[in-house]
């Protein structure tokens, strides 16, 4: 254990090959358990998916800033689902220069025609115009027309106006007319079914106000569809939406995953080719510009990654992440050259004293990997990228700082009194108002403590908003992968500093643990990520309340000066 500082025994050169060894197969094996290929004894229905919904956006292209994919793009995305899909749904008529029915056609395409309405007056009668044209131009691939998605869940239009749409295009056009909303909203709103040729609805079980699991989802959209069928009796029932994200935050026990996502589409497509049903998947590719509006979940309901890749085999067995060889290797090759660094500025390191460093710098090459795989996959746009920068940039320094600390107290040698928090906020407004110049020179004696207090600070923002907004927020674990290194490994080596706390660890560590609790109340027991989460900020937290509760105590060996430290 790193609590040891002197062996009796000390491992010879073999031995500590050996312990390398057992290193790299642990982390093979710690990557390897959650990525087990699964779902292989779900049986997948060997036919064509009725309808996707087809929105042909490419990373750096968004609606949300009239970036559109050229037509040429478009159609390579067309050509790629044309074998596995009977038809495509679309949601706005006047987005970018191309015509989805005319290059649909070119591929054996059928389309659910879509005009996106909202709040504008101006701009919905264009849409309307425009969906009105394209449907009579192109009669034989437009098979219905789909007059607006959610105006009611999102308020932006009442239902008299929305009939008043939906009557003008019935009254235009020769396909048959529907609106797509949540079945709730159709139960709400039931007089709206006078004005549609067919009833549209989504059932989304993962975004349902009381979530259901994958186990429960397919018999809940069961349920749902029986219901509707009871209430519109005379009318057809389409299902618009209906699908699984493949990564994100849970609701209770609704856990993201490409685990699931396959499971949850296998299953549903049994049940809707034991019914009959009409349906539409919920996507063909991931849409990044979504997570402005859905955080990571929204970027990755696709049946493709938004790169154009399978996101996973139709059939037979998925695996999570099917990079984990590459993941694991990485991690093993961080860990040994985090090793044989530490060494190099410490080379009077004992043997025991290297077999354990050589255990941190494993966990640490597993929690750098984990933290650039978790941080760079949700890094969905320009400031997204440069803060997931600026924290694996941190966390790399932190380990480094923390090898250095580690390697001092294993060769017995004086090290940097602690630090509190009043001290690491000073250094961090020093350092924003351009004054660290001087800090800067001797940023050994301060940067260890400075740099996992500035942890604990950005731990209990981010818990905040979790706490107050939710919904569309990711567990930030990969963004504290080393920090909870960091702790766990100081709490070994009897290195946490011990008294001295005053208010700035108080109401870091208070609001950061208070916050966690509070948040594991109100997802609930089923949420087990957010209990993954909650324990890991009470972790967090922990040293800096305890240092507030425990008397100050300063051993001999750390009043000595840096200088003396070496390395």
């Amino acid at each position: 254990m790193l609590a040891a500082f002197s062996c009796r025994r000390t491992p010879s050169p073999a031995v500590l090959a050996l312990l390398l060894l057992l290193g790299a197969l642990l982390t093979a094996l710690a990557w390897w358990l959650p990525n087990r290929p699964r779902a292989g004894d779900v049986p997948m229905v060997a036919e064509r998916f009725n309808a996707v919904s087809f929105a042909p956006f490419r990373p750096g292209q968004s609606p949300l800033r009239r970036r559109y994919p050229s037509a040429a793009e478009v159609e390579a995305d067309l050509a790629l689902l044309a074998p596995r899909v009977r038809a495509i749904r679309t949601y706005a008529s006047l987005e970018g220069d191309y015509d989805v029915p005319a290059l649909a056609a070119r591929h054996g395409l059928r389309v659910w025609l879509g005009a996106w309405l909202g709040p504008d007056a101006a701009r919905n009668a264009r849409e309307l115009a425009r969906l009105i044209e394209s449907a009579n131009r192109h009669p034989e691939t437009v098979e219905r027309v789909v007059v607006g998605n959610e105006v009611l869940l999102r308020r932006d239009l009442p239902v008299e106006q929305l009939a008043a749409a939906l009557d003008r295009v019935r009254a235009a056009v020769r396909q048959p007319v529907t609106y797509a909303d949540v079945w709730e909203f159709w139960a709400r709103f039931p007089q709206l079914a006078a004005h549609v040729d067919i009833v549209t609805i989504h059932i989304l079980p993962y975004w349902e106000d009381e979530p259901h699991g994958v186990a429960r989802a397919v018999a809940h959209a069961r349920a749902v569809v029986q219901r509707m069928r009871r209430m519109f009796p005379g009318k057809p029932v389409a299902i618009g939406e209906v699908g699984w994200p493949s990564r994100g935050r849970w609701r209770a026990d609704a856990a993201p995953s490409r685990v699931n996502q396959a499971v949850f589409l296998r299953e549903f497509l049994r049940f809707a080719h034991e019914e009959g049903l009409d349906y539409n998947l919920i996507e063909a590719f991931d849409q990044e510009w979504k997570h402005r509006l859905e955080g990571t979940v929204g970027a990755a309901w696709g049946l493709f990654t938004a790169d154009r890749r399978p996101k996973f085999p139709l059939a037979g067995p998925v695996v999570e992440n099917p990079d984990w060889p590459l993941h694991a290797g990485l991690a093993v090759l961080l860990a040994l050259a985090l090793w044989a660094g530490t060494l190099q500025a410490f080379p009077r390191l004992a043997g025991a004293a290297r077999a354990r460093l050589a255990a941190l710098c494993f966990a640490l090459g597993n929690a750098l990997v984990l933290a650039a795989v978790g941080t760079l996959a949700e890094a969905l746009d320009a400031p997204l990228r440069l803060a997931a920068a600026v924290n694996l940039g941190g966390q790399a320094l932190l380990a480094v700082l923390l090898l250095r600390r580690a390697a001092l107290r294993l060769a017995g040698a004086p090290v940097e009194p602690p630090r509190d928090g009043a001290q690491a906020t000073a250094t961090l407004r020093a350092l924003l108002a351009g004054r660290g110049g001087r800090l800067l020179r001797g940023w050994r004696r301060w940067a260890l403590d400075d740099l996992s207090f500035l942890f604990l600070w950005t731990a209990m923002a981010l818990q905040l908003l979790l706490l107050v907004d939710p919904r569309y927020r990711d567990f930030p674990f990969a963004s504290f992968a080393v920090p909870l290194v960091a702790v766990a490994a100081r709490t070994l080596m009897r290195d946490l500093p011990r008294g001295g706390g005053g208010r700035e660890e108080l109401w870091a560590g208070g609001a950061l643990a208070l916050a966690a609790l509070a948040s594991a109340v109100r997802e609930g027991a089923a949420n087990l990520q957010a209990l993954g989460w909650t324990a890991c900020a009470l972790v967090l937290a922990a040293p800096p309340l305890l240092r507030c509760l425990a008397p100050r105590r300063r051993p001999a060996a750390e009043a000595a000066a840096p200088a003396a430290c070496g390395g």
